[in-house]
């Protein structure tokens, strides 16, 4: 376990539900639309309970239970555009997107918001994706080159005039976009956030991105995930946050809990997780040493399509918030959740569980531990 607890407050951020279907890949009832009513509601909701992040995914093709989808771009502009203080993070792939073109989105997105904006930069792992319009699909470690590349661009777009960049990907000559981004206190730029699992990842993550995000992870994996990224990043003289996925299910009981939980994946639309299990086979088994996302994912897991449920955070308020800490401890920086039945499920979070976090982490700072409580069991 790492000593280097973080001194700020943890940051929550929630998937944007901008796709149909829910963030759970099962027939179980989803209280949760994809429509851009009900996200300007929760946006407001999840402002006004503790969230600072919200996360848009990217999906262009019926996929996996995700029959429709709206763009993250659109959507997260018109939500940065309805709300006061949440930052949006738009999820964008390189080889879709042309990391010049997102500059200037982001950088009206980040006046129009005053220094809301942020982005997830996407690798890439659904080849049909790519396939379908028409774009190359390139090996592993090579789409993580990309990304590196891609990253580059928006960071020097971003913060000098002039830029030059002469790479195998994107080759920018004596360039500058104006207006710069919203200045803001203790930024440069826009937040760049970067996910994978694998060691190209998290290479990468050392190398040139703000956040690493991390799939759902027990403590033990996360913590290998945070020392090996730590000592990449420390290679190139560097820091780096971490995002950790969680799927949220908090009732009275632990046993109510895990009823949910059971009910789930009892009730998982088994082909499109079947047909998803497929195509993500690649992403980690395509990896010389088998780190790659999703590389020991099993069905259950993968029901919560970013492997939410082995954070495990399943059962009472007061033990997820204490499961939360103890990640704070091993090196989060920021919990990225989703829900079952979302307003609801926001509101409870931030009127049942993050107010005992806050508790927490202030006994945390005094004694360097946490009082103990019966944990949520795996």
């Amino acid at each position: 376990m790492s000593s280097d607890v973080p001194s700020e407050p943890l940051k929550f951020a929630y998937w944007v539900p901008n796709v149909s279907g829910g963030l759970v890949t099962s027939k179980i009832e989803q209280r949760t639309e994809f429509s851009f009513e009900y996200n300007k509601e929760l946006a407001v909701l999840a402002e006004n309970s503790g969230f600072e992040y919200a996360l848009s995914q990217v999906r262009y093709a019926s996929s996996y239970g995700a029959a429709q989808q709206h763009d993250p771009a659109a959507f997260s502009l018109g939500l940065l555009l309805a709300t006061e203080r949440l930052k949006l993070i738009v999820a964008a792939h390189p080889g879709l997107w042309h990391p010049a073109i997102l500059a200037k989105f982001g950088i009206t997105a980040d006046i129009l918001s005053q220094g809301r904006f942020a982005v997830n930069i996407v690798s890439g792992w659904f080849k049909d994706e790519f396939t379908g319009l028409g774009e190359p699909w390139l090996e592993h470690d090579e789409r993580y080159r990309r990304t590196e590349e891609f990253i580059r661009v928006l960071r020097g777009l971003w913060t000098r005039p002039n830029f030059d960049l002469n790479g195998d990907f994107y080759r920018i000559h004596d360039f500058s976009l104006r207006p710069q981004p919203h200045p803001v206190a203790g930024r440069s730029h826009p937040e760049i956030f970067q996910g994978g699992n694998s060691t190209a990842a998290r290479r990468l993550a050392g190398r040139v991105s703000d956040w690493y995000f991390s799939n759902g992870k027990d403590f033990d994996g996360f913590s290998e995930q945070v020392a090996d990224v730590r000592a990449f990043a420390a290679e190139n003289g560097r820091s780096v946050r971490f995002g950790l996925n969680g799927f949220v299910i908090a009732r009275d009981t632990e046993a109510e809990a895990r009823e949910v939980l059971r009910e789930i994946v009892a009730k998982a639309d088994t082909e499109a997780v079947e047909g998803f299990r497929k195509a993500v086979a690649q992403a980690g088994k395509s990896t010389s040493d088998g780190k790659g996302m999703w590389a020991d994912s099993e069905f259950a897991d993968l029901v919560q399509y970013n492997d939410g449920f082995r954070t495990g955070l399943v059962g009472t308020p007061e033990q997820i918030a204490h499961r939360i800490v103890e990640y704070k401890k091993r090196g989060a920086d920021l919990l990225l959740l989703g829900f079952l039945h979302y307003l609801e499920d926001v509101e409870q979070f931030g009127t049942r569980v993050l107010p005992i976090v806050r508790e927490l982490e202030a006994e945390l700072d005094r004694t360097g531990e946490v009082p103990a409580v019966a944990a949520a069991r795996r």
